[in-house]
Formats: C-alpha cells, structure tokens, sequence
C-alpha cells in the first residue's frame, strides 16, 4: 500500500466550496491525506514545505467526483440495446436477454474462481479513469456464509473511514423492505440510506413513494433518505421529499435509455431537494460519472437551462458529499479536508463546462486520500510499480497498490485483469458447463471448506436482502409475472444460454462503438440524442 506523502499541486482550482470560489493560479499543498493549505501560486510555501517541489499541473483542479449510484459488478459489460420502453423497474428484468446478456454472463464469472478479483480490478479502474474517487462498493459473499464489501482503490459509501466519513447503507434487511413501520425505525439509525425509490413511470412506480406514508400520518422520510431515480415522483412528492430532508440521486442516461423519460428535475430544482449523480451501471448508463456530466447538461440545456454548469458539477462533488453527510471530509477542495482531487487539463475555457465537456484523454491526474492513483506520467511517481497504461493511445501511469487481501486484487495488475475478462466473456458457455457439473475435487467436503470468495450481485437482490422497499399492499401482479418469466428462462441451463460476449473497453475516447450504440437506442428522446453526442464529438 502506497503511503500518502507531501505534495504541492499547481493549476487553475475550482474548490466547490460555499463561496464557489474559483483560485486562478494557485497550488494546493497536501500534507499526508489532507489538504494543508490552497494559496496564490506566487505566495510562498507555508511551513513545511518549502522543500517540495511545486507540479505545474497545466490544468485545472476540481474535487474529485463522488458517483453515487453505479452497480460495479456489472461495468465489464457493454451497453445493452434495450429492446423496447419500460414503465417500471420490475419489468425490463424479465425480458429473455436480460439473463442472456446480463445476468446470466455476471452469474457465471462471479461464481467461477479468478473472475471476481479482476471485475473488481477493472471496474474501479473504469471507474477512476472517468475520474471517479467515490463510489458505491463491490459486494463479495464466502461459502462460509460471510458478506462484506471489498475495500480496493476508490472510497466506498458503505465503509466508514473516520467520524468525517460515515458509512452509509444501499441496501436494507427484507424485514424493512416489507413494514413502512419498521422501515422508518431503521431509517432512524442512518447517516445516509441510499434506496431504489419509484423507478419507472406508472402508477405503481408512484405508489412505491406514497407507500412511505404511514397511517398515523408521519411518513417514513428524514434526512438519511436519498431516493435512486425518482422517475415517477410529481412536485408535490419532491415538496414532501424535500420538507423532510430527502435528497436524490439523478441518473438521466439510464432513465432514458430504459424509460425515455427522466426525474421532473424542474421540479425537484423548485422544491430545493439536494441532488446528487450517479452513473447507474454500463448495461444502461455512462461509462463514467465524467459521462453523465455530460447527459445532465445535455438533459438541461434541452429543457431550458435548467442547472447552471457549476450545479451540475456541485451533483457529483459537494452535494453528494452533504448527502452523505460526508461533508466535513469531502466534496470540496477546502485546508483540512481530505486530499480527494483530479485535474482537468487546461486553464482557459468556462472552469465549470470544462469538466462537463471533458474527454477521459483530458484527465491529468487522480488523487484519492493524498496518494496519486491515476494520471500523465509527469504528474506521476517514479515508481517502478506503477504501470503503465494507455487511453486512446495516450500514456497514462497506474498506481492500483491496496492494502484488501481479499479477492487477491491487491496482487492483478489492470492489464491481467482485462485479458482475463475477455478470454472469460468468450469463453461463458464453458464456464458455466464447469459451474452446472462441478468435477468430483470440487464436491468433496476438504473442498468445500476452502475458504472462496463471489462476487455478490446487486441487481439479484440476494436472499435476505432489497435495493427497494417492498411495502404490504403494494401491487405485487407484475413481479409474479416477472417471477413466471424468469423460471421459464431458467429452464435453459446457462451453458445452453449464453454465448461470447466482447468486454466493454473502458473509457468513451478508447472505444470506437460506443457512441454508435447510443445512436441506436430508441428510447433516447431525439433532441437529447443529438445533443448528447455533441457534448461527447
């Protein structure tokens, strides 16, 4: 593990702070994880430093983004075409390509030994080469039973680093999910409860809110909620979300793409409710949070300017921090919190749209907690183990050096982890035949006591466990039907099922496809579609 170390940045810094305070040449002094000081680039050091050369960063310095909403597990996969418009999250799971593309091919690689380690390599990766340095985690579970969450490069919502960074929850107990009564107890206990809240446009996507409405008149809504989605909440939902401290987590892409209508952002923005971004997940969303940055501006300048530049980029920095109640420690480029940044390069352009219209090629540098994780090779260590890595032809270094020995990530390098993807997606219909007939070695009882480590699936809702709330008395006719469906489906062993699939690459400016596949989408609505790929060309 890479210790953190004295550093001075130079460059343009955008500190996100409550002033919005913009230095336009100054340096950023971190001392081990924090940041000691931001000063003029011509003041003198502060104490300390004297000694430490200044980086002349030749860009400029923003917080480092916080998604918070992106299943990782999933992010080796490509963008799916959905095949038709959905009006709510319960039902698009159903559709046979959902396990031929999604689940199933997930499944098989994070139940087989050697795959779960290099999703979670790559996908922090993709993640950090979007600029990423918050995330939501990677669940693992052991055949002894035991679930945690791998603790890798990014900062993980889920797991607390000090009083200034609690952990939050995105996922409750079946108990919750069941008794809006129950549900608000739990609530109670939470700094920060991250929760699938009515995905989708019907009626029943809206009931799924005013379910949080119990009879005595309270409603089971404080500041510890913050609702994934929103897609069918009206003004009125977003008055009451907000009159009790909610916040929300906007994913538009994913919205469109799956439902070809978004959040009433209008709305949300009327009622003051706090937002924050999140990239969903790669099968339908952004790559990065670095792309939807770009489908938020493009949502709001097709509906009339709705968000200035600067409070999109406050989505996924300081607003996401507040929510969190992370705020003390992050979201901003502030002395005394921690020393979380990337810079963007140039000085010159509109310091908000900057970051909005930037290429995953413009990203110079990553820091997360004072250690430099990503960026140019000048900006870098010189450190024999780093490596090195190239976006769209361009070098970049890596330092991905963790202290988690699970998963045994802490040892695969970036590029191990993608030849081993994509020999796995080509090869699913073998893996999953060795999962379905398991060799004799396998079955014995020594075997099965050897400590094995999965990738758990969020998207699974694995037993005991819900990304949403299932009230009593909710409509429940669609997720039999859903239920029906997916038994049908898996009649088909997956070996019969699945065939070669492509990993997905990682950034937009190394993947020649990527931009013809949103073309393709249907649901996209058409003015957002072009502007979209404009934000992108």
């Amino acid at each position: 593990m890479p210790e953190a170390a004295k550093l001075a940045l130079k460059g343009r810094v955008v500190s996100m702070d409550a002033g919005d305070r913009v230095h336009a040449n100054a340096v950023v002094y971190i001392d081990a994880n924090r940041i000691t000081a931001i000063a003029p680039a011509a003041a003198p050091p502060p104490p300390g430093f004297e000694s430490i050369k200044v980086l002349a960063t030749g860009g400029t310095l923003y917080p480092g983004l916080m998604d918070l909403h992106n299943h990782l597990s999933y992010d080796a996969l490509a963008l799916w075409q959905v095949p038709k418009q959905y009006t709510n999250r319960d039902d698009w799971g159903a559709h046979a390509d959902y396990r031929r593309l999604i689940s199933g091919p997930m499944n098989v690689l994070g139940q087989t030994d050697g795959f779960p380690e290099a999703i979670a390599r790559f996908a922090e990766c993709k993640s950090l080469l979007g600029g990423v340095t918050t995330s939501q985690g990677i669940a693992l579970f052991s055949n002894s039973g035991i679930r945690r969450y791998y603790d890798g490069l990014l900062r993980n919502v889920e797991i607390s680093d000090g009083p200034d960074l609690p952990a939050a929850k995105a996922r409750i107990g079946d108990v919750e999910a069941k008794s809006a009564t129950r549900f608000l107890a739990h609530l109670q206990t939470c700094t920060c409860l991250l929760l699938h809240l009515s995905e989708g446009t019907d009626a029943r996507a809206r009931n799924h809110f005013h379910s949080l409405s119990l009879p005595d008149g309270r409603v089971a809504i404080t500041d510890a909620l913050v609702g994934i989605h929103c897609v069918a909440l009206q003004r009125a939902d977003f008055k009451l979300l907000a009159a009790h401290g909610g916040g929300m987590v906007w994913s538009p892409l994913s919205n469109l793409l799956l439902y070809g209508k978004t959040a009433d952002m209008a709305a949300a923005q009327a009622e003051g409710v706090t937002i924050g971004l999140g990239s969903d997940w790669s099968p339908s969303g952004s790559k990065s949070l670095l792309g939807e940055l770009k489908a938020a501006h493009a949502y709001s300048e097709q509906n009339g300017g709705l968000f200035p530049a600067r409070d999109i980029v406050a989505m996924a920095t300081r607003n996401a921090a507040k929510m969190l109640k992370w705020d003390q420690g992050l979201g901003s480029l502030e002395a005394g919190k921690r020393a979380d940044l990337i810079v963007v390069r140039g000085v010159e352009a509109d310091p908000y749209l900057q970051l909005i219209k930037a290429s995953e090629t413009d990203l110079s540098l990553v820091v997360i907690d004072g250690i430099r994780r990503y960026g140019l090779p000048r900006l870098m260590p010189d450190e024999a183990r780093l490596e090195d890595w190239k976006v769209a032809g361009l070098r970049r270094r890596l330092d991905l050096r963790i202290a988690d020995p699970l998963a045994s990530a802490s040892r695969l390098t970036l590029r191990q982890a993608v030849d081993r993807l994509q020999a796995g997606l080509k090869d699913l219909p073998a893996l999953a035949h060795a999962i379905e007939h398991p060799p004799q070695r396998l079955r014995t009882a020594a075997a099965k006591a050897r400590p094995r480590w999965f990738l758990e699936l969020e998207h699974e809702e694995p037993a005991g466990l819900s990304l949403r709330t299932r009230f009593r008395g909710e409509p429940d006719a669609p997720r039999r039907i859903s239920a029906m469906v997916a038994s049908e489906a898996l009649a088909t062993p997956l070996s019969k099922l699945l065939g070669p699939l492509t990993l997905d690459p990682l950034t937009v400016a190394g993947d020649r496809s990527f931009l013809d596949r949103l073309r393709a989408q249907p649901n996209l609505p058409p003015d957002f579609r072009i502007a979209l790929l404009k934000a992108y060309d």
